[in-house]
């Protein structure tokens, strides 16, 4: 090729890539490392890799095999961690560049969107699983709910005030068993999923609302918007139980006193998917809630979205759930990327078009 002007495809390229010298000194970085590692390249050039990584990352290894043995080295599932930045899991490659001087180019691949949307589908299917079991049991659980519910009321009017308490007891814990049910039901319902217009902003500003007068009372709420964002298609009231969720989990994870969350919505263009049965679709909506909570354990963010995972003693696990089979039922995405101090849900959705009004019998 002739004219090609390097700089500028090192500048494009969409993945974390770092030049090495001497198998450990940062020489360069390109755009995306730096989005990635949230620091310039002149911060970090000249400075030791392991300074950044730590002394028994697996990173090291990697770049010390390339510059020994002269060859490209790839390994998969790798941990990339930077200083004080949340752990990464990805593709790392390193091979040699130039004439033999030493230079090492390492490339890292984190885990993409289709991946993460393949887990989303896991999830869906997981819980049309969970549906299935539930529709089968609701009847048979129902029944002897309501029996047991019902004799604890009868009981309760003959006895004293410290039995009563106990028969409160037995009626609270089957109405909370009732609930559950309810709540795993949800997932049964296969009806198709309403293709309206729907003003995202308007959803989350409804549930903002409800959610400052009642159980984020104590919550900061910083709110930035893209004015400009098309609607949306799907139903609204499933979106807004979307919202609901992830707003009331957020602002329960943050401390009582200096909680924030952040919502912010944008306009990205290029994101597409494709899933079994549909075409490609873009998904530039997104929309992000943030929180200064303790942060979700590492060994649970990767099934956050399976059922009966949850982070709160007395938590179900079916919420996030919901939430995934929801979204991707609206031909969308949710991910989560957590950290201590920090919680963020990134959703992504489609556009309304003209083909959605056409597909609305």
């Amino acid at each position: 090729m002739t004219g090609v002007d390097y700089e500028a495809v090192w500048s494009a390229l969409p993945i974390p890539a770092l030049i090495i010298q001497d198998a450990d000194k940062i020489v360069g970085m390109n755009s995306a490392a730096e989005s990635f590692v949230g620091a310039s390249s002149k911060q970090v050039t000249g400075k030791s890799l392991e300074q950044f990584v730590g002394s028994s990352s697996r990173v090291l290894d990697v770049v010390r095999q390339a510059a020994e043995k002269s060859v490209s080295v790839v390994q998969y599932e790798v941990e990339f961690a930077w200083k004080d930045k949340a752990l990464r899991t990805g593709t790392l490659q390193a091979a040699q560049i130039g004439r033999g001087d030493g230079d090492l180019l390492l490339l890292f691949t984190p885990r993409g969107l289709a991946e993460k949307m393949d887990r989303s589908l896991a999830s869906r299917s997981a819980a049309r699983s969970v549906t299935g079991m539930a529709a089968m049991l609701a009847h048979e659980i129902r029944n002897p709910l309501a029996g047991i519910s019902g004799a604890a009321q009868l009981l309760s009017m003959n006895l004293d005030e410290a039995d009563r308490e106990l028969t409160n007891l037995i009626v609270g814990e089957t109405d909370r068993i009732g609930d559950l049910v309810n709540r795993v039901e949800q997932f049964g319902d296969m009806r198709p999923t309403s293709r309206e217009s729907v003003n995202i902003h308007d959803v989350i500003d409804r549930t903002v609302k409800l959610a400052k007068a009642g159980h984020a009372a104590h919550v900061r709420f910083i709110e930035e918007y893209d004015p400009s964002l098309p609607p949306t298609v799907g139903d609204q009231d499933q979106l807004h139980q979307v919202f609901q969720n992830l707003i009331k989990n957020a602002s329960e994870a943050v401390p009582p006193v200096g909680g924030v969350v952040t919502i912010k919505t944008a306009f990205r263009p290029g994101v597409r998917l494709t899933v079994p049965g549909a075409v490609a679709a873009g998904l530039p909506l997104e929309i992000l809630i943030a929180d200064n909570g303790k942060g979700i354990q590492p060994d649970l963010i990767e099934d956050i979205f399976d059922p009966f995972v949850t982070t709160k003693v007395n938590g179900s696990g079916l919420g996030l759930s919901l939430v995934s089979k929801v979204l991707t039922d609206h031909g969308g995405v949710i991910e989560c990327d957590s950290e201590e101090g920090r919680t963020i849900f990134r959703i992504l959705l489609p556009v309304f078009t003209s083909a959605d009004v056409r597909g609305v019998s």
